[in-house]
């Protein structure tokens, strides 16, 4: 049955609105993101400028005392105190200057005289404490605990406090690529003194197993191929190798991973929304379906619509720490509408489906679903903060990215995909190709802001496209080594840029170097484990099974 409804009506159905605690996820970089980052800073200034109102206005009648500044509760991770190494701001000029590299370390294990190994966690591109819980109880503390070893981890340059540098300007960030920071990692390695171990535990003269996940993933893989003589096994889980201008395939494992009748609905609304854009008279009325009839550019408001697709690389396999973000929003599209007579066991798509709109134009029931999540997950968090939506997500001036201060930590991993990583989101380049995202979003909207944001400076200017080829040129889809070992999940939407792509060549599994694919499993998976390994889902404690076997094995050759 056909429903006809105007912009009035169908706005009364949307009247419950809640506020999202997400936060960006490391997908193909979206402006977006920075948008997001922004927010949350911006709601968490609001936050404490509540809290501190409600101090002072207590305080006039209430007397009470203040804990010691040094009294923190109870920190989980007390058992690894924060420890520093003194690196090269830049390893080729030593007179640029010094900076103290953060690390943490665990020693649980260790049998002194045994002479390791040290497993290694390359902290990527976030604050190292984020890596901690892998430490803890993760792939550092189970391969630490099979071997009788020390375990490590080692904060990328520039994240966390491991900065070397005064302000993030374009000049000041030149040092932040590939190269510096493979040869910090080294430097460490060869270098480091572990605080209460009374021996040598450098690389060469000590085993080290180097593990990343990601974007520290591909830095694994590299570090073994790079510096082969002090790295003695390296394990790449969901390592990026392959650096790309674009990554539209991130989506597209998505859109065939996701249930079906989401991936449908996802498909519809974007096709519906497309063409909904592309009549003049409709393009502020279906914005305003949205919430966010004051965004000005088309291609800003696609950006914002997609963002719910990210919740995907958030899940887990444990539900304490993973997302089901992406669940609910799939839940979300197949709510039924209040007063509506449609079924929603029809396929997608289906007349009786469908909501007649403005000039008889007519959409499928889930359009406005889709839209009622993002008025209350996204544009609501505006509204919090008492932001208007251009304030929150409009990416076209220039002036919202110019700020350089040490506070401003979007500008890192940004700069990164903006020199050698690439990976920005757009849709795919067959217009035929079905697809979960806007037409809207092309390589010139998502390489804008890397002109924004990085004004050329005196000593460094940031490419037009970044050199994909610098990291490429370490192996790419077909990096192998002896004692290198590639883990992939098998719905990791950064799988296409991994030695598990559809574009690369598949290898045999073998103990020198295995090739292991997580069934069903997402991004990095085996990063994350249990203090009890048998309490964990099956193929988790396989692949972390797995992992110690081929390691103890790995570790026989030492020396031989």
């Amino acid at each position: 049955m056909r429903l006809t409804a105007t912009l009035v009506s169908l706005s009364l159905l949307f009247l419950t609105a809640l506020t999202s605690a997400a936060t960006p996820s490391r997908r193909p970089f979206s402006v977006q993101d920075v948008n997001l980052w922004k927010l949350a800073a911006r709601e968490k200034a609001l936050a404490a400028a509540q809290r501190s109102a409600l101090v002072l206005q207590d305080s006039v009648n209430t007397d009470f005392s203040f804990e010691p500044s040094h009294v923190r509760p109870d920190d989980p991770y007390a058992e690894f105190p924060e420890q520093f190494f003194t690196q090269p701001i830049d390893h080729t000029e030593p007179s640029q200057g010094t900076f103290k590299q953060r690390y943490w370390v665990n020693t649980r294990h260790y049998v002194p005289g045994s002479g390791g190994p040290v497993i290694i966690l390359d902290g990527g591109e976030t604050n190292g404490e984020g890596r901690l819980p892998f430490l803890d109880t993760g792939i550092v503390e189970i391969l630490a605990n099979a071997t009788g070893g020390v375990g490590v981890i080692l904060e990328h340059r520039y994240y966390g406090t491991s900065i070397p540098v005064s302000d993030l300007s374009t000049d000041n960030l030149r040092w932040l690529n590939n190269d510096q920071a493979a040869a910090d990692s080294a430097n460490f390695m060869a270098n480091v003194k572990f605080e209460g171990v009374y021996e040598d535990l450098t690389a060469p003269n000590t085993p080290w197993i180097y593990y990343g996940g990601s974007y520290a993933g591909a830095r694994a893989a590299h570090m073994k191929v790079l510096y082969p003589d002090l790295v003695f096994g390296a394990i790449a889980s969901s390592g990026v190798t392959h650096a790309a201008l674009s990554n539209w395939e991130y989506y597209d494992i998505i859109r065939k991973a996701a249930d079906p009748i989401c991936s449908a609905h996802i498909e519809n609304a974007i096709k519906a929304i497309d063409a909904l854009l592309e009549v003049p008279h409709l393009r502020q009325l279906i914005k305003g379906l949205f919430g966010l009839q004051g965004l000005e550019h088309d291609d800003d408001f696609a950006s914002v619509i997609e963002g719910p697709l990210s919740a995907w690389q958030a899940k887990n396999w444990d539900p304490e720490v993973g997302s089901g973000r992406f669940d609910e929003f799939c839940e979300a599209l197949s709510k039924p509408i209040v007063g509506a007579m449609h079924s929603a066991a029809l396929p997608v798509g289906h007349e009786d489906r469908l909501l007649t709109l403005w000039d008889e134009h007519k959409v499928d029931f889930s359009i406005l679903n889709y839209a009622q999540w993002i008025r209350e997950n996204q544009v609501k968090r505006c509204v919090d903060t008492e932001a208007t939506v251009e304030e929150c997500y409009g990416t076209y001036d220039d002036d919202k990215f110019t700020d350089t201060s040490l506070d401003q930590e979007w500008r890192l991993w940004l700069f990164q995909v903006c020199t050698e990583w690439g990976y920005f989101f757009t849709a795919p380049p067959d217009p035929e190709h079905p697809r979960i995202v806007s037409k809207l979003m092309t390589m010139d909207y998502a390489t804008k802001i890397c002109r924004q944001a990085y004004p050329p400076g005196k000593y460094f200017t940031v490419p037009p496209m970044p050199n994909v080829t610098a990291v490429n040129a370490l192996g790419d889809f077909a990096i192998a080594a002896d004692r290198l070992a590639i883990i992939d999940g098998e719905v990791d939407p950064w799988r296409p840029c991994t030695p598990h792509s559809d574009y690369a060549e598949d290898r045999e599994d073998t103990i020198l170097q295995p090739f292991k694919l997580i069934p069903d499993a997402v991004h990095h998976y085996d990063e994350y484990g249990l203090r009890d390994i048998t309490a964990e889902p099956p193929e988790i404690q396989q692949i972390h099974y797995e992992m110690i076997a081929f390691v103890l094995e790995w570790l026989k050759d030492f020396g031989a």
